[in-house]
């Protein structure tokens, strides 16, 4: 690619910025050189640190839409629609390569291909440049056309920004607009009007930074007061920006450039807030907001940078023989520099608070805060809170030194200015500025010399270790011991008022944030807050306020009550049943009900959160103390179901009178239905049968008691009741039973008439005792067995003989409770224990059935 000018050779010293979420991101800082090669034109920035890692890498295209700004600015879109920026460190340089770029888009357009060559309108309109008349007020109406059709395209917006620049266009309108208000010629300055808003909204850099300097400015918005949608109203803004005394220089900045700059700043935020606000665009808004950030950066480095201007501001502040007002405009100063300073990157914004606070910027605030005047309370809480919002470690270590060096710590120079100030919102800062430094969970300390390269500057921090943790604990141990009583002393008082119906505004706004501040401690400070809780009884102070005539201040004392049960730790809830303080909250239900209003509601759904998270002691508590208060409240069901609840709990209910001792096949729905899921804690109710089964004694024990007693050791000297025996197979089990059937018919031979007629029916089926069926596992057979002889025990209930409790307890073999007996016994040939499992309607029905075979 031949181009007119060559890409520049030496590399430029250049910072990279990307916009992410409407702020610019810092990419890195390198050297930045154009780059033609194979019919491709590049931008390249190479890292200063690393010179092998490419910061950026673009192409240059002729559809991208760059524009210098300043002195030392490039910003364009890239293809993907990424908004990028080049920070030059000289001027030189960005003009360098601002030619470059111009050149290869004039080149690229030259030689554009059928494809994406411009129409023959729109290249008869760039090939022939935009030129306007020279302007008066009998021409107005045809530069106002002439601008809106050339507005209508790109090449005619960048032709007439171009003419505007070339002819300094600018300083021949503003005349215009003094003798049209001489003339009282209303229309020519609704077109100059006109005129201007299409200038600035041509989005181009050097225009807009044309129109805030100094011998433009008033004119501008001097035509931009007459605006043509509101012909009947005029604003004033060139009286607010003549007004000089606005500017204020505490300390004298002796560089014409960063003055013109701070200057240039505060009218391009007027420009943007309340002169353009109604009509801006995305473009032109953008535009706006990068010339103010890159400003701001501009001016905070100079600040940093400047010892000496940074020891004569924070001696103003210093000094006692300081006037009063030098001290109030010094703090407002630093009061814009911690704003400025929330738009900075995090590197900067770290230095920038370091060289601060090493000249005493934590004295500054101590001070302000404590200041009678208003507005120096407010401009020194929100820079405590710009800096708590920047690193709250740092803030709790300077405060934890002041405590070790036995001087007055900023948490109660807090809350001494908590409890006296009248503003609300610098209440509502003070109450946040404490709950922050006082949280445990903000304890990771920043790394001061570490920021992340590559697509991330995020300022990194480091892990929390136990230094920090024990200082920590420390810190807000020494909190509770001193200044905690001190801030709920309000609270406190109340134990001693007699009417609570008498109440400032102020008092009213201080309760909500104490008792705001007291469920933040009880969610982060658990042990802590429960013994301060307890030996301040600040629950019951609380609950006072739930009387008040203040629906809010109500709202916030029933909140306080909710965190408590939602905690569900039974130190709460013993300490609200103590002192019964659920009586007041049921009095604002009465007062209420049947309202539908929030703090009905919030009381309902107290309610309603223990009944469905079944909080048993409370449950307990309120029907027990309260339910005749309970049952009146019909209109919800929340009361009687937890009245059913307490019910249900205690074992009774209306449907059970005269049921308890009911059958219990009657008795399992109505269980079921009155417990739903909840285990039933009630009597259980004894079957007849059952009863009497257990009062019976088995054929086998009057069969144990009628056989002598073995000796009581065996020859092994073990024990003849082993608890645990080897069993056999099934076709030894099965062989040995059958051999041993006719023994016992014959031992047995009254019970043999009394049960042959039941032996069919209760007998087990024949293929549970063939020795060929396929063999069982042990549990599982002496678990159908167990099933069999429940069978035949109840068949046979009618016929068995009751035993007393004597003759049971004279027999130790016999088990109550089976139907089978162990009859321990030695194989011969093997000499190792047997037991035989008996079950003798079952043998003597199968032992009949192979007869009859």
């Amino acid at each position: 690619m031949a181009l007119v000018v060559p890409p520049p050779n030496d590399k430029k010293r250049v910072k990279v910025y990307e916009l992410r979420n409407n702020d610019w991101f810092d990419r890195g800082t390198g050297f930045c050189i154009g780059h033609a090669a194979n019919d491709e034109s590049k931008i390249l920035v190479e890292s200063e640190e690393l010179p092998d890692r490419i910061l950026l890498e673009t192409r240059i295209s002729k559809d991208d839409g760059y524009q210098k700004q300043q002195d030392t600015l490039i910003v364009w879109t890239e293809s993907n629609g990424t908004d990028m920026a080049l920070s030059f460190q000289e001027a030189d340089g960005c003009a360098a390569i601002w030619d470059f770029v111009s050149q290869v888009q004039q080149h690229l357009l030259a030689l554009g291909g059928p494809d994406d060559a411009l129409s023959d309108d729109a290249m008869e309109t760039f090939q022939a440049p935009v030129m306007l008349p020279q302007p008066e007020l009998g021409n107005l109406a045809e530069i106002d056309q002439m601008m809106r059709v050339a507005s209508s395209t790109p090449a005619g917006r960048d032709s007439v920004a171009k003419f505007v620049l070339a002819e300094d266009y600018f300083r021949k309108l503003v005349p215009l607009v003094d003798i049209a208000e001489e003339l009282q010629a209303l229309p020519e300055l609704h077109r100059l009007s006109n005129i201007m808003k299409m200038l600035i909204l041509l989005n181009e850099t050097q225009i807009i930074e044309h129109v805030v300097s100094d011998d433009i400015v008033l004119g501008v918005v001097g035509a931009l007061e007459y605006d043509q949608d509101f012909p009947h109203h005029k604003a004033n803004h060139r009286q607010y920006l003549k007004d000089r005394s606005r500017f204020k220089e505490v300390v004298p900045i002796n560089e014409p450039v960063v003055e013109k700059k701070i200057h240039s700043t505060w009218r391009l935020q007027y420009l943007k807030d309340v002169v353009l606000a109604r009509i801006l665009d995305d473009p032109t808004f953008s535009v706006l907001n990068s010339l103010i950030f890159f400003n701001q950066v501009d001016i905070v480095k100079h600040l940093t940078s400047n010892p000496s201007f940074l020891k004569e501001l924070f001696h103003i502040i210093d000094a006692p023989d300081t006037e009063v007002r030098r001290k109030k405009d010094a703090v407002c100063f630093l009061q814009q520099c911690c704003a400025i300073a929330k738009n900075l990157q995090a590197p900067l914004r770290q230095q920038f608070y370091q060289n601060f606070i090493h000249n005493g910027l934590l004295r500054v605030v101590t001070l302000a805060l404590s200041h009678k005047e208003a507005s120096i309370r407010i401009a020194g809480t929100d820079i405590l809170v710009a800096m708590i919002d920047h690193d709250p470690t740092l803030m709790r270590n300077k405060i934890f030194e002041a405590i070790n060096e036995h001087k007055t710590p900023l948490t109660d120079t807090l809350i001494d200015l908590l409890l006296v100030e009248s503003d609300l919102g610098v209440k509502a800062q003070v109450s946040d500025a404490i709950k922050v430094l006082l949280d445990p969970q903000t304890t990771n300390p920043p790394t001061h010399n570490n920021v992340a390269r590559g697509d991330s500057a995020e300022f990194s921090r480091a892990k929390p270790n136990g230094a920090s943790n024990t200082q920590t604990d420390i810190f807000i141990q020494k909190f509770y011991d001193d200044a905690a009583k001190k801030l709920f002393q309000p609270l406190k008082n109340l134990e001693r008022r007699e009417s609570l119906q008498n109440f400032t505004y102020h008092e009213v706004s201080l309760f909500v944030h104490l008792i705001e501040i007291l469920m933040f401690f009880i969610r982060q400070h658990l042990f802590r807050s429960k013994y301060f809780i307890l030996t301040e009884g600040l629950a019951a102070r609380i609950s006072q306020l739930l009387s008040c005539p203040q629906k809010h201040l109500k709202l916030t004392a029933l909140k306080f009550f909710r965190t408590c049960i939602g905690l569900q730790e039974e130190f709460y809830n013993k300490q609200i049943m103590q002192n019964h303080l659920f009586e007041p909250i049921l009095n604002i239900l009465y007062d209420t009900m049947p309202r539908d209003n929030l703090l009905n509601s919030a009381c309902l759904e107290l309610f309603e959160f223990i009944k469905r998270e079944n909080i048993k002691p409370i449950i307990n508590h309120i029907a027990e103390n309260y339910r005749e208060k309970l049952k009146d409240i019909k209109y919800v069901d929340t009361f009687e179901n937890l009245l059913l609840r307490y019910d249900q709990m205690q074992g009774y209910s209306a449907e059970m009178d005269g049921q308890l001792f009911s059958q219990e096949d009657s008795l399992a729905p109505m269980r079921s239905k009155l417990n739903g899921n909840q285990r039933w804690q009630g009597m259980k109710d004894m079957d007849p049968t059952e009863e009497e089964y257990f009062n019976t004694s088995d054929d086998e024990d009057e069969l144990a008691s009628a056989r002598p007693r073995t000796s009581s050791l065996l020859t092994n000297g073990s024990s003849p009741f082993k608890p645990l025996v080897d069993y056999p197979d099934d076709e030894e089990e099965a062989t040995e039973m059958k051999a041993r059937s006719p023994t016992r018919r014959t031992a047995l031979p009254l019970q043999e008439d009394t049960q042959s007629d039941t032996s069919e029916a209760a007998s087990p089926r024949p293929h549970t005792l063939i020795p060929q069926s396929p063999p069982e596992r042990v549990s599982e057979k002496r678990r159908r067995e167990e099933d069999e002889e429940d069978e035949l025990g109840k068949l046979s209930l009618t016929k068995r003989r009751s035993s007393s409790v004597g003759s049971a307890n004279s027999n130790p073999g016999s088990f109550l409770r089976r139907k089978k007996s162990f009859t321990n016994s030695k194989d011969p040939s093997t000499g190792k224990g047997k037991i035989a499992i008996s079950f003798k309607s079952a043998i003597e029905a199968d032992h009949t059935r192979n007869e009859g075979r």
